[in-house]
């Protein structure tokens, strides 16, 4: 039996990523490194803008210990990608962020995966529970 592909509806917060000419490779499309780039963008940015993050000067930050995507389909400049958002685990000090990368219009993503954030306090590099402003913006993407 082959799990189901997941689709927009699955996701609660999109990004509008516009793909660049350097991001594709030799082969003609988007290099596999810059997935994990959109990854990281639609991630971070979010918590930047909904839930106040600062990445220069926060006391406690989210250390990436574990990422994984599956490729469907190839993307290609100047495509933009809608980077789909949502949270399936919400703990004490970590979170699993799953994001959806889909082709501007596509139902089905053309890449699919995860994100895990250990947060620490800076100095110490030693986890500690997600601040606050940051567990409420996460929850508004929590899925059962």
């Amino acid at each position: 039996m082959t799990a189901a592909i997941e689709t927009r509806a699955d996701y609660r917060h999109f990004l509008a990523i516009p793909t660049r000419w350097l991001d594709n490779d030799i082969y003609g499309h988007v290099n596999n490194v810059m997935y994990y780039s959109y990854f990281d963008t639609v991630i971070n940015g979010y918590l930047i803008r909904e839930g106040g993050f600062d990445i220069h000067a926060a006391p406690v930050i989210g250390v990436a210990v574990e990422t994984m995507c599956k490729f469907r389909k190839s993307l290609v400049f100047p495509q933009i990608v809608d980077a789909g958002l949502r949270v399936a685990k919400l703990g004490n000090s970590s979170v699993r962020y799953e994001v959806g990368l889909f082709a501007e219009g596509d139902a089905e993503p053309a890449a699919s995966g995860h994100f895990v954030h250990v947060f620490v306090e800076r100095p110490a590099m030693r986890p500690v529970p997600i601040p606050d402003a940051l567990r409420a913006c996460m929850e508004r993407l929590l899925v059962a």
